[in-house]
């Protein structure tokens, strides 16, 4: 089984839960980290939705609750939050142990610091402005499970075949390579309101690399949450309008004596 470089997640968390509860191995949630509010999720045909609000700095919150590690390869509108590529499953991602949340607070620049995510127009959004806009408006987390272990080898052969292997696992370039984006004309109009992910001021967020080896060449579970501005949201049905408060029928006997009127 092949191995995949990937990375440790950072700034765990306790009792982090999760409003989605969409995973059976992996809770993720939306923090606005303008405010400190987790953002409510809205159910919609099957869909998961978030209203984010324009300006506003936010995270994707992680929760490993199965009890063994997992590779969490984390897409936001469509790129790879770790390094930059249009997302591919294949690709790297962060490694949570057995019962860790974290928070995923912006695209990876080092290891020592990411870029802020904050909610923005689609032309201000990193994937708009890397020539990606297709998939703006989208978190996706493709989970893995941990392969069990393999048993020792002896041989000076396969020594240096794991030594070659724990080689390539050390550089940030070992995922599997996306295929390049296709090239698309100006964005129509009305795409042009549509809320996107940008590129923000940098935070720290110190991690460090680790091996994993899948289980699997395909995810164990596919975890994904549209989002976009609250008033896109309500236009589109996916968060109930609020009922009209009915106005009273006025009472034609309230009780009381005449009082004086108002000077």
């Amino acid at each position: 089984m092949k191995r995949f470089a990937a990375l440790l997640a950072a700034l765990p968390l306790a009792g982090c839960i999760s409003l989605a509860d969409a995973g059976a191995l992996v809770d993720v949630s939306v923090l606005d980290r303008s405010s400190g509010q987790e953002l409510e999720v809205y159910r919609h045909r099957g869909r998961l939705y978030v209203a984010g609000k324009p300006g506003n700095r936010y995270a994707v919150v992680l929760r490993n609750k199965s009890s063994g590690r997992v590779l969490t390869v984390l897409s936001v509108d469509g790129v790879n939050a770790l390094n930059g590529q249009t997302a591919a499953t294949s690709q790297s991602g962060y490694v949570l142990s057995a019962g860790q949340s974290a928070e995923i607070a912006g695209w990876r620049k080092s290891m020592d610091d990411v870029a802020a995510f904050y909610f923005t127009s689609l032309q201000d959004s990193y994937a708009g402005r890397t020539d990606r806009p297709q998939n703006v408006g989208v978190i996706g987390v493709a989970v893995y499970r941990e392969a069990a272990p393999p048993p020792p080898q002896v041989t000076m052969q396969s020594r240096e075949a794991d030594a070659a292997g724990k080689a390539e696992s050390a550089s940030p370039n070992a995922a599997a390579k996306a295929a390049a984006p296709a090239s698309e004309e100006a964005r129509d109009r009305q795409s042009a309101s549509r809320l996107g992910t940008g590129h923000g001021e940098r935070i720290s967020a110190p991690t460090q690399y680790t091996e994993f080896r899948r289980a699997s060449d395909s995810p164990a579970e596919m975890l994904t949450i549209y989002y976009d501005s609250r008033a896109r949201l309500l236009a589109q049905g996916i968060i109930p309008r609020p009922r009209p408060t009915a106005n009273p029928l006025p009472n034609p006997f309230p009780g009381g004596f005449t009082p004086d009127p108002r000077s």
